[in-house]
């Protein structure tokens, strides 16, 4: 009954073979004869996936990532040696038969007869060719995986077809190439030149008629021939295919006996995957780049096409990052503040003038064990690009309001009374009037110190990052001149890319933001106002050298060139006589920027810069959740006070900026003259007769006219401020302010910002 049974299998397979319009599977004959006529041109030459290579700006390799590992080579890159041994112990007829090898299906039909089983079989190395093609077409599809491997003879006589029509089209070698470019020799190895590179760590070129035998070997069986699980089957099956090879006279019998004697000779290598592979904490820029390739149009018009570009790989990605400044931004991130810590770090650099995006640092590892306190978050970016939801900036969001007061006019000798407590005054917006409804306290914007009354101007205000004086800043030019100017700097969005809430108190820094944003608007500080939008990718060839479009960096002058030179003038001061004064670098470089430190000390910020470099550092609880007062961030212990932008942000800058400038020519900022103030009468002088009281002084029973612009109403600040020098309940904590509800859309009255200009 066996013997019947096989024998009628075969008769249907060769009736099946010889009249292919025949519909023998229930198919009409027109059917037939089309899908028999007209072969895809994929089973010609399928887009197989490939690896994709990403390399720094320097050629040095970051990652390699792929759906399938696997190196697409011509046939003179393929050794000869598994070119032969491949095809005598698969089909070693192959060059001699056509797509069906009826002899071979006879002596299948007989052996499986003798011996009761469905031992040997008979298929082609093209019908396996075909196979595997419709294996690769199924792709992660595991249904139509296990339906193209489906042994049922309807599969077969469709395989049967397609095998004849491309004997047709290809030739023999042909065929043989894009069968080794496509098989599978396990361990996540797709192809000869993966598998060469898997277990021998050599290419494919290069192997000896032991080693290729031994990939030949595999193919039948990649399980139970596996060379690392079960050496001893693997050299049992290597050696029959070297005497497959002798046999068909493709090696001299000296040739046979000395690969025979050679051992195993593994020099494996565990599959290298993904970002999680990335040397020198780059696997977060490695991340950044996979979403860049999946979100820009560049790359497909639709997600699904852009995807499809990515998994189908066999790219060479170059990107911007620079290895040497990344290995400065993450020892500097790494050495201030400890993985283990529960407050972490992040550090992004841009270049000014090109939006290329230089390094991108943070302390937790890149990872999937929280236990190891890994993440794949990237702390630097916004949500959409594999970031979280960013972090309030607090007062290094200043300069954006001095931006737009700059640019809609205002003197950078302008200035305030700058009480040291006034009410949110009424605001002119894009869309009409901002008004404060708040009671008591919550309608009070307070300065982080008592000592902190005006009148300032400018770059004393910004020096000492005087919350009042911006307030005022923003009365007299309105909030749409400050949503423009956010707009022009690549602010459009919160980093989790919820709505952008113009509202009074965004000068103090209460819209989350990331890194890479902050970076870049600092950056355009030090290209004298030229915004670049940010780039991660240089270059983008094929395997087989075609070049691919990359998205270009979009630059536009977001101010004019004396704003920015006005304003580098007064960030330079912050960095000479203000807040950040103690984060001069080693070669004494001029340098300009910003501190910034949020309500609680959940936060804090450094954004400083030269003309070449702009940096951007953040340390916080990475959920944003982590009051930084009496605690321990790496070696250093920060008591009630807590942590400011120039103590905990700022060395972590000093550190990284030392050594990625070190050798680099000293640039200095176009600068505009910009006078100090005249300092300020002693209030405890007596004064002369008829003289006029400070402009802003409280003591005198208000503001004069045209003192506080926008209006502070009830005419100034009555009785000298905070009265009775109480603190600001629900205000004033560890330096910072609780906002009202609903000046904030969604964050009630737990957002401020905390005293920014430590």
């Amino acid at each position: 009954m066996k013997f019947l049974g096989v024998s009628v299998l075969s008769g249907v397979l060769l009736a099946g073979m010889a009249l292919p319009a025949v519909g023998a599977l229930g198919l009409t004959a027109k059917n037939t004869a089309e899908s028999f006529d007209n072969i895809p041109d994929d089973f010609k030459t399928p887009p197989l996936t490939q690896a994709t290579q990403i390399f720094d700006a320097k050629g040095g390799l970051i990652a390699k990532v792929y759906e399938r590992d696997r190196t697409v080579l011509t046939a003179d890159q393929m050794s000869p040696f598994m070119r032969q041994a491949q095809v005598d112990i698969e089909d070693a007829r192959f060059y001699e038969h056509g797509a069906v090898d009826l002899k071979g299906v006879l002596r299948a039909v007989s052996k499986n007869a003798e011996s009761g089983t469905a031992s040997q079989g008979a298929s082609t190395l093209t019908q396996q060719y075909v196979k595997n093609v419709n294996v690769e077409k199924a792709g992660d599809d595991q249904a139509a995986v296990l339906e193209a491997q489906r042994k049922t003879l309807g599969r077969k006589i469709q395989e049967l077809k397609v095998a004849i029509k491309l004997e047709e089209d290809l030739t023999k070698d042909q065929i043989l190439t894009n069968y080794l470019n496509i098989t599978f020799y396990g361990h996540q190895a797709y192809g000869v030149e993966s598998a060469a590179q898997r277990y021998f760590s050599k290419n494919n070129k290069d192997l000896t008629v032991a080693e290729a035998a031994t990939l030949a070997g595999v193919v039948q069986n990649p399980s139970q021939y596996d060379p690392v699980r079960y050496p001893e089957n693997t050299v049992k099956r290597r050696n029959v295919v070297i005497d497959k090879m002798l046999e068909n006279k493709h090696i001299t019998a000296d040739q046979a006996k000395e690969a025979k004697a050679a051992p195993l000779g593994l020099k494996y290598k565990d599959p290298q995957n993904g970002c999680i592979t990335a040397n020198a904490g780059m696997g977060f820029f490695c991340d950044y780049v996979r979403h860049v390739v999946k979100q820009d149009p560049v790359f497909g018009k639709t997600a699904a096409e852009r995807k499809k570009f990515w998994d189908q790989g066999g790219l060479n990605i170059y990107t911007t990052l620079d290895p040497d400044k990344q290995a400065a931004a993450q020892n500097a991130v790494t050495s201030r503040v400890k993985v283990t810590d529960s407050v972490s770090a992040a550090a992004t650099m841009m270049e000014p003038g090109s939006g290329k995006i230089l390094a991108m640092a943070q302390t937790r590892p890149y990872g999937l064990d929280p236990n190891k306190n890994q993440t794949v978050v990237n702390l630097n970016v916004d949500a959409a690009m594999g970031g979280g939801n960013g972090f309030q900036p607090g007062s290094t969001f200043k300069p954006i309001i001095a931006a737009a007061a700059l640019e809609s006019g205002i003197s950078p000798t302008q200035a305030y009374p700058s009480e040291n407590r006034i009410e949110w005054p009424t605001m002119k917006t894009c869309e009409g009037t901002w008004k404060n409804t708040e009671k008591g306290d919550k309608r009070y914007v307070p300065n982080e110190s008592k000592s902190e009354v005006g009148p300032y101007e400018l770059k004393q205000a910004m020096a000492l990052s005087v919350n009042t004086y911006f307030v005022q800043m923003e009365a007299e030019m309105g909030l749409c001149p400050v949503k423009q100017m956010a707009n022009k700097l690549g602010i459009t969005t919160r980093a989790s890319g919820d709505k952008l809430d113009v509202v009074p108190a965004i000068t103090l820094g209460t819209q989350e933001m990331s890194p890479l944003t902050m970076a870049n608007v600092y950056a355009t500080f030090a290209a004298r106002g030229k915004y670049c939008t940010p780039i991660a990718v240089n270059k983008i060839t094929t395997v087989d050298g075609k070049d691919i479009k990359v998205p270009a960096s979009s630059c536009s002058q977001a101010m004019s060139e004396s704003t920015a030179d006005a304003l580098n003038t007064v960030l330079l001061n912050v960095t000479e006589k203000g807040t950040g004064a103690s984060l001069g670098l080693e070669d004494g470089r001029q340098i300009a920027g910003k501190t910034g430190t949020t309500d609680k000390k959940k936060a804090a910020w450094f954004n400083g810069y030269t003309p070449q470099l702009a940096t951007a550092v953040w340390i916080g609880g990475p959920a944003g959740g982590v009051e930084m007062k009496n605690i321990k961030i790496g070696d250093t212990y920060y008591g009630g006070d807590g942590v400011f932008g120039a103590t905990g942000p700022g060395p972590i800058w000093k550190l990284a900026m030392d050594q990625a400038l070190k050798g680099s020519a000293k640039e200095t900022f176009q600068t505009v003259n910009i006078p100090d103030p005249a300092p300020k009468p002693d209030p405890n002088a007596t004064p002369t007769a008829g003289a006029t009281p400070p402009s802003g002084d409280a003591a005198a029973g208000g503001n004069p006219a045209g003192g506080n612009p926008g209006g502070n109403p009830g005419g100034g600040n009555p009785g000298g401020g905070n009265p009775g020098g109480a603190t600001n309940a629900g205000g004033m904590i560890g330096g910072g302010f609780t906002l009202p509800p609903g000046i904030i859309g969604g964050n009630g009255g737990g957002n401020g910002n905390g005293g920014g200009h430590h």
